[in-house]
């Protein structure tokens, strides 16, 4: 059987098991027992599956995943967080759509720490915007910028994605975290103008409302008090990775400890955050590692059946660019994004991408650093994108429509980070370049 057909039946019988269904993990483990026993040898090629299996939950670049969730959680459950939004919403003032300057901070916060932009969407989406329209906000300035934060928090750390992109690519796990800081940083600042700007010259979207005045003092106190302690941890959980004097699991394990600390200090830690804390991490750590097992597993069915050999030679003879090549890639992500979360997708797109990647001479870091942004906007793109049925399902007295409206703003700049870090692979290869390996 050539290759093309082999390729199309494993897709077909994964997206119809998908369709019914399925969770992931479950849907993977099926197509890649069945691939096993007809390309790998039968009853011997399973006994291989299982022995691969193991062995990919063994690694120890895994551990950043357990220790990231875990200090999200004790932040969250803890309140800290929330304290810190508040600080936040105290700085912003008067300033134009303020809160929805507040909306893309609080939107990467429960990104990161939810690990999910879908939970992000559902959750913001039935707190925040019922408040914003009742002050006179508009979809654009309510729902958009929502829909525009999980970005972000994909891309910078702690993120479990970066740390499961980097498990099933087999880049450097450490690399990858410190790369996403200014793409982030980025985005946000392209969030940031838009929202300024637009409620600059269309005031209607985000009509000003009174603040109580706070005095200059008591917000740098609330500051000191709440947001610093925060910044240091999560600084100290990247900046000992740059200086090379700490591992991504040891610094993930000391950012965990210190999240711990922190409440104890607060004297907002007790037993039930304890405990909810470590058996929500427990939960998303075994569902991610179980699928984990189905991603490594697939990756070896297409190498042993030849799609990636015959795939390779495919894409690399075709008449184009590597850059044109890199951006029919994007657009399949895009297209995937309509039909399944982002797990999903670097599942399916993972073993295929990066050895073209490789083949086109792109640096594996640089790309892994699009296609993360490239995951969310598959997400938010009209008309299928799963995070705007979720919206819808949030906030239902808001048309369809009007989500689509309030989410192209947010992928225009989305498109233009994509776009600088293309023509400036410093924005993301810059601070890894600092990084002192131990």
């Amino acid at each position: 059987m050539e290759w093309p057909l082999i390729l199309l039946c494993i897709f077909a019988g994964l997206i119809i098991l998908l369709l019914t269904g399925l969770p992931v993990a479950i849907s993977f483990m099926i197509v890649n027992v069945v691939g096993v026993y007809i390309f790998w040898g039968g009853d011997v090629g399973l006994g291989q599956l299982f022995l691969s299996m193991k062995d990919s939950v063994r690694n120890f670049v895994l551990l950043p995943i357990p220790f990231f969730i875990l200090l999200g959680n004790v932040l969250f459950y803890s309140g800290m967080a929330g304290r810190a939004i508040s600080v936040v919403d105290k700085w912003l003032g008067s300033l134009p759509g303020r809160l929805s300057l507040l909306a893309v901070g609080s939107g990467v916060v429960v990104s990161a720490l939810s690990g999910s932009a879908v939970a992000s969407a559902a959750m913001l989406g039935s707190t925040l915007v019922p408040d914003m329209e009742k002050r006179g906000y508009k979809t654009p300035m309510s729902v958009g910028p929502i829909l525009g934060s999980g970005g972000i928090a994909m891309i910078i750390p702690p993120s479990g994605d970066i740390v499961l992109l980097a498990s099933l690519a087999y880049l450097s796990v450490g690399t990858l975290l410190i790369a996403g800081i200014l793409p982030g940083i980025l985005m946000g600042v392209l969030y940031a103008t838009y929202v300024i700007v637009r409620c600059y010259l269309q005031p209607s979207l985000a009509p000003p409302y009174k603040v109580a005045p706070i005095p200059l003092l008591q917000k740098i106190k609330r500051t000191v008090f709440d947001v610093v302690p925060i910044g240091i941890i999560i600084f100290l959980v990247t900046g000992v990775i740059i200086l090379g004097i700490a591992t991504p699991s040891e610094a993930a394990a000391m950012g965990a400890f210190g999240a711990f600390v922190l409440a104890a200090c607060y004297k907002c830690l007790t037993w039930k955050i304890i405990k909810d804390s470590i058996l929500s991490a427990t939960k998303v750590t075994v569902m991610l590692l179980t699928i984990l097992l189905g991603a490594i597993a697939f990756s070896q069915i297409l190498g042993f059946s030849g799609c990636i050999k015959g795939l390779l030679g495919f894409t690399t003879s075709l008449p184009l660019s590597p850059i044109a090549i890199l951006i029919s890639m994007q657009i399949v992500v895009l297209i995937l994004g309509c039909f399944m979360d982002e797990v999903a997708i670097m599942m399916m797109i993972i073993p295929i991408y990066m050895p073209i990647v490789h083949a086109l001479g792109f640096d594996p870091i640089w790309f892994a650093i699009i296609l993360l942004i490239n995951l969310e906007m598959a997400l938010t793109t009209p008309p299928f994108g799963m995070i705007l049925f979720v919206m819808k399902g949030a906030a239902p007295h808001i048309k369809i429509s009007d989500i689509y409206k309030a989410a192209l703003p947010f992928l225009a700049c989305d498109a233009i980070a994509i776009a600088l870090i293309i023509i400036f692979p410093k924005i993301a290869l810059w601070l890894p370049s600092l990084m002192i390996t131990r």
